[in-house]
């Protein structure tokens, strides 16, 4: 239930559940777009033990590459949202990913309006947002959630953790006996021909390996524990060597989700601040998202 909203911003859901790319009218070619798709799963949101939304047909909305939001129909929408008053500052700012601020504006869908969710014995404020304005149709009927706002997800009866599972997102874990030999600085962290090699669309090989073929005495156990919508909960260590301190550069799933259950207790380590050597030859340190900050992949 919405209150303070202007139903004839309604539009009817676009009946298309196939994968798209909508142009916004009167722009050149190869001015931005937004990839979006109808996603068969029922999907649920919860704040307070209470049903926030229950979708049998949300959206998937790229925002940016890495992965998509979900939009759903205001008729799926539970809880109570109360609008908020208009913020007028006039910073701009692209959509917001699962994990960042609410939007104000959004060059590709114009200007947001922001809703508190009511739930009987919770308030979360400014967690929903939608652009009625939207020059693309099918995005101005429907409301976007703060991912971290909401206190559990569900795509079916399984929680999801971090973000929407990707469609197109595949992970393969292989076993191998190719060399593995990790170090940083002239010292050897690990040397395995027992690795897990795990292959992840858009990131580079993990290598991960067995304790046994690590050297533990050089890694400190971080408090920090990151989480992974496709792997699960993951655990931290830092590096420490005469030379080095390297915080939260290594990582292990100690109980992984089923689909990544051949990496269980195995370490790994970050491509882009170790050095690897595979079969001998020195691997490229990759730029990815993880090179500015340590999240487990």
């Amino acid at each position: 239930m919405i209150r303070n909203e202007d139903s004839n911003n309604e539009k009817k859901k676009n009946p298309d559940s196939r994968a798209s790319h909508e142009k916004l009218p009167d722009t050149l070619p190869g001015e931005a777009s937004l990839r979006m798709e109808e996603s068969n799963k029922r999907v649920r949101a919860y704040v307070g033990g209470e049903v926030v939304v229950d979708s049998l047909h949300p959206l998937l909305v790229w925002e940016h590459e890495w992965y998509p939001a979900y939009y759903f129909p205001r008729e799926d929408v539970h809880a109570t949202l109360h609008e908020m008053a208009p913020d007028h500052h006039t910073e701009s700012s692209p959509p917001a990913s699962s994990r960042s601020p609410s939007p104000v504006f959004s060059p590709l869908l114009g200007n947001a309006r922001h809703f508190t969710v009511l739930t009987k014995g919770k308030k979360a404020k400014a967690t929903a947002w939608c652009y009625p304005q939207s020059r693309i149709e099918r995005i101005g009927s429907l409301l976007r959630f703060e991912w971290d706002t909401m206190d559990a997800w569900f795509e079916e009866d399984e929680e999801v953790l971090v973000h929407p599972r990707d469609p197109y997102k595949r992970i393969d874990i292989l076993h191998s006996s190719r060399l593995i030999e990790i170090g940083i600085e002239g010292t050897s962290l690990a040397v395995s021909r027992q690795p897990r090699l795990l292959f992840e669309t858009g990131l580079p090989p993990r290598y991960y390996l067995p304790k046994v073929d690590v050297r533990m005495q050089l890694l400190l156990p971080s408090r920090t524990a990151t989480q992974c919508p496709y792997k699960g909960s993951a655990l931290h260590w830092s590096i420490q060597t005469d030379e080095v301190l390297l915080e939260d550069a290594a990582w292990s799933y100690p109980a992984p989700l089923p689909e990544s259950s051949k990496i269980v207790g195995l370490i790994a380590f970050y491509n882009e601040y170790v050095d690897i050597r595979v079969d001998g030859k020195l691997q490229t340190r990759p730029k990815t998202p993880f090179s500015e900050e340590h999240k487990a992949p």
